[in-house]
């Protein structure tokens, strides 16, 4: 557990009253990286405070009402979730940027372009997101992150969500050096092995990685590796 006096503050105002919990600094790495975490774990004390720092407490009637429950773990979360933790103007800016860059590689990856079914570049998402002027929340969960991104992007670019069915087709001499390719794209529902030795799969992948997937593949065998879009 860290030592209270290097613990850094997270602060929620909420009905009328501040409440504050203690951490461990190493939760903006963590937060940065969009690492999940169990926050009992970097609570350098397991309470709530009114002012952290001269160690005063809100009442539990104020907690129940703020928060539903005087449970510190319980109330921790929401805080972390919903407030603001102290930290520098350069670690914030470090944070945005990380978590700026989570969401583009994400809707890059996942997304495509339904005019011509390619996935966007992601300088492309970027520039509309900028064009949008979208601003990330550091500590705003990623999913809720990418879909405000998403509806700043619709209006700029043809974009959606899509995940497209493939087959592939590798020599069996292959499948060794690809499977690790494979299972981190997706996972393969449907294989079989030909007579003549070869590896035939099928899978779901989020369409914006079709080309990524198909460029390894060919990569590690050499041009012989098949990958063609299912219907």
């Amino acid at each position: 557990m860290v030592d209270l006096d290097d613990a850094i503050t997270a602060r929620l105002e909420s009905h009328g009253e501040t409440f504050e919990i203690l951490l461990d600094p190493k939760v903006v790495d963590l937060i940065k990286e969009g690492k999940k975490f169990d926050i009992v774990e970097y609570m350098a004390v397991e309470d709530v405070f009114k002012n952290a720092s001269k160690g005063t407490r809100p009442t539990e009637e104020k907690m129940e009402e703020a928060f539903g429950t005087v449970e510190a773990v319980d109330i921790a979360r929401i805080i972390l979730e919903k407030g603001e933790i102290q930290i520098t103007a350069e670690q914030r800016k470090e944070m945005m940027e990380a978590k700026l860059h989570q969401v583009i590689a994400y809707i890059a990856a996942n997304a495509i372009n339904p005019q011509t079914r390619t996935p966007h570049p992601p300088l492309r998402i970027q520039l509309a997101l900028e064009e949008a002027k979208f601003h990330v929340d550091p500590f705003k969960p990623l999913d809720k992150e990418i879909a405000e991104a998403m509806k700043c992007l619709r209006p700029l670019l043809p974009i959606r969500f899509e995940k497209s069915r493939i087959a592939i087709k590798l020599k069996g001499s292959d499948y060794g050096r690809c499977y690790d390719d494979l299972i981190r794209y997706g996972i393969v529902d449907r294989e079989t092995w030909t007579p003549e030795g070869d590896w035939i799969g099928t899978m779901e992948i989020p369409a914006g990685t079709i080309t990524e997937l198909t460029e390894k593949l060919k990569h590690k065998t050499k041009g012989a590796a098949s990958v063609k879009l299912m219907d």
